[in-house]
């Protein structure tokens, strides 16, 4: 016998390998489900959001730091996460800032969501089954239950955009939307709390479904060009 594979049948060189792979397992380092600069943005696009950091403001690195008990690290790696999605806007030597919304911007940003909302609902209409409709049904149902709440109706509405998108089945354009919407919920208080607005988006949103339910895409992207549009004069800055 090999003297190799004898030593190797021992009783000892058993426990030798056994302890040697405790060792590995207490060197092994168990990585969480979500990194921590990713939970750092997380919290920090809610802040945003919600406008407890508004639009304009200064992001203190080391406060947040402070108050989430990181080091900067992980907060400077959460900054960039958010600036590729539009929420920040790093500046040279000034550091990092909430973005805030230019007219420019909006112009911008509902002129690409209507190519891109127009299209999706107008494949829905020839696309979605019955069950698809059914979905984007009962969201039209809570937009209606939440026309004396803003907030809610805000929450109700994403849904029922993004739901067509997901029917639609387009991951680039689902991703672009997303990335586009964002930036629109910095400047959410412009529109729909402008008086008549959201009864108005409430009937544009009755007329979408009316001509997805009718299997109509020409008028369902025709409708969406023109909920878009009225979106866009209302989101207008003073």
């Amino acid at each position: 016998m090999n003297p190799i594979d004898a030593t190797n049948t021992t009783p000892q060189a058993a426990v030798t390998r056994s302890m040697a792979d405790a060792s590995a397992d207490a060197h092994r380092v168990q990585l969480p489900s979500t990194a921590l600069y990713q939970q750092v943005a997380e919290r920090l696009r809610a802040k945003i959001m919600s406008h407890t950091l508004a639009p304009g403001s200064w992001i203190d690195e080391q406060a947040l730091a402070a108050e989430y008990g990181t080091s900067r690290t992980p907060l400077r790696e959460a900054l960039k996460v958010l600036a590729a999605e539009g929420l920040v806007t790093m500046k040279l030597r000034r550091g990092a800032y909430v973005t805030e919304v230019s007219q420019r911007d909006l112009s911008e940003v509902f002129h690409l969501l209507s190519l891109l909302e127009c299209d999706a609902v107008g494949v829905v209409a020839e696309r979605a089954t019955a069950a698809q409709l059914a979905d984007l049904a009962v969201l039209h149902e809570q937009l209606e239950k939440a026309v004396d709440d803003a907030d809610a109706f805000f929450a109700a509405n994403e849904r029922f955009h993004m739901r067509v998108l997901e029917i639609a089945d387009n991951r680039w354009r689902n991703q672009m939307v997303a990335d586009m919407r964002q930036v629109m919920k910095l400047n959410r208080h412009h529109s729909l709390l402008k008086e008549g607005r959201l009864a108005a988006s409430l009937q544009e949103h009755r007329d979408i479904m009316a001509a997805l339910t009718a299997r109509d895409a020409v008028r369902a992207k025709h409708l969406m060009q023109l909920h878009m549009a009225q979106g866009q004069e209302a989101a207008a800055l003073p």
